[in-house]
């Protein structure tokens, strides 16, 4: 649900050749194996080529608590990975001529801002201005707490908007919230049944629906941040992100669904189009993936301590999608290591190494620090042999030693470089760098 948690995956572009059906599968296999075996990475991975499921693996625990490995049939929440089923149903509305996506939207919803100028499109394709909910700090005090339809329009209603429907995209959850409803008002049903009955059901996917409280007997993960150990994270309430986030899946359940969606299967062909039509870097429910000169269409998610991705390259009949219930790595990369593997690309087995501090090694880094570049402050403490970071209203997370005070948050892709003696710290990430002073 986090924006941050939400990019395309955007790979170099190179030649590339045809896909590989009997691709190195031991090789694949051995990069998972490094990934567990220093407990890097936990969750589950699908491939299917012209329909047929070629190669799944699963790593790490459905619960860690219980010591409960995770399988092929382990469940994970998809985070917004949910808009892609919501785009399909408010697009077979719009079939079915019980929608039209120039309609606007203050039938339904009077008390939005602008909502006489917000199209059905404007939400689907995040042109909207509707401000996005999940980016306010106080988010992570309310989203474990069960919302009404009232009171999720009023948080959005009170959050305004960020800026002129059409004029330009941004991410928001809000959108997507507000087309659930939408839907459930057009077809007097709930979400989680327009979900079974249009979807689920035609294609036969058995591990995909609406989620409720984790429940680990049904083969459902429970998610976690690595600080120090991999500590549980608390469950988003379903009733918050509905139709933007609220779908738990399978990665073998969302190959299904790919293959049935860019195959004609849920949609008309102009309907598809639709989705697959970019506008400043968003379509209607997707987002394009290059991987080398291969284009391919799908989303990304995260929510809680799970993230997710799954796209789908039509021109060799490849979809692909990765679950995550807890990482301390990129997603990206994993990403890149599994379609180099099905397109027979070079890619490395990952060695890891360890810059090895005692506990006392880390007192002169601990403190908060604050910048005078963003209004954000940096609180850093210890658990063990283990130094943990948290930002402002974020979950906390381990920093990973690479030398003399240098650390490393390879998830984000930040790099955290500590003066001791300046009692400064400068985080490094996307190519930019900030300075913290400790307070």
């Amino acid at each position: 649900m986090k924006t941050t948690l939400l990019t395309a995956l955007l790979l170099t572009l190179v030649q590339i050749g045809f896909a590989q059906t009997n691709f190195d599968k031991t090789k694949l296999d051995n990069y998972f194996n490094a990934l567990e075996e220093n407990n890097k990475f936990m969750g589950s991975v699908a491939v299917s080529k012209n329909g047929e499921i070629i190669y799944t693996k699963s790593i790490g625990f459905a619960d860690v608590e219980k010591n409960i490995k995770a399988t092929k049939n382990s469940k994970y929440r998809i985070g917004s990975i949910s808009k892609s089923f919501t785009a399909v149903l408010i697009l077979k509305a719009v079939e079915k001529k019980k929608l039209d996506l120039t309609q606007t939207i203050d039938k339904w919803f009077p008390t939005i801002k602008n909502a006489k100028k917000i199209s059905v499109k404007h939400l689907l394709s995040h042109r909207s201005g509707i401000h996005n909910f999940t980016d306010d700090n106080d988010y992570l005090t309310w989203n474990t707490q069960p919302k009404t339809e009232k009171e999720m329009l009023e948080i959005i209603a009170k959050g305004g908007s960020d800026f002129e429907p059409d004029s330009k995209a941004e991410y928001s959850n809000s959108n997507f919230v507000l087309l659930t409803y939408i839907l459930e008002k057009t077809f007097s049903k709930s979400y989680s049944d327009l979900l079974q009955e249009h979807i689920v059901k035609p294609l036969g996917l058995t591990n995909t629906y609406v989620f409720g409280k984790i429940n680990t007997a049904n083969n459902e993960c429970k998610s976690y941040n690595f600080a120090g150990t991999w500590k549980a994270v608390t469950e988003t309430d379903f009733t918050i992100p509905l139709g933007a986030g609220a779908i738990t899946s399978t990665p073998s359940d969302l190959t299904k669904f790919a293959d049935a969606l860019f195959g004609g299967k849920l949609l008309k062909p102009e309907s598809l189009e639709i989705m697959k039509t970019i506008k400043e870097g968003y379509g209607i429910g997707l987002f394009q993936m290059p991987f080398h000169e291969k284009i391919g269409y799908g989303h990304t998610g995260g929510i809680d301590g799970f993230s997710s991705v799954y796209s789908h390259f039509a021109e060799d009949k490849i979809s692909y999608a990765l679950t995550t219930n807890g990482t301390k790595l990129n997603m990206n990369d994993i990403s890149i290591a599994v379609l180099s593997a099905i397109y027979d690309k070079p890619y490395d087995i990952p060695v890891f190494t360890t810059y090895n501090l005692t506990s006392e090694d880390f007192d002169k880094y601990l403190g908060v620090y604050a910048s005078k570049e963003i209004p954000f402050k940096i609180t850093i403490t210890k658990d063990g042999n283990s130094i943990i970071a948290q930002g402002t209203g974020q979950p906390a997370f381990s920093l990973e030693a690479t030398e003399k005070d240098k650390f490393k948050f390879d998830q984000a892709g930040a790099k955290f470089e500590f003066n001791p003696i300046d009692k400064t710290m400068i985080l490094s990430q996307d190519g930019g760098q900030i300075k913290f002073t400790k307070e």
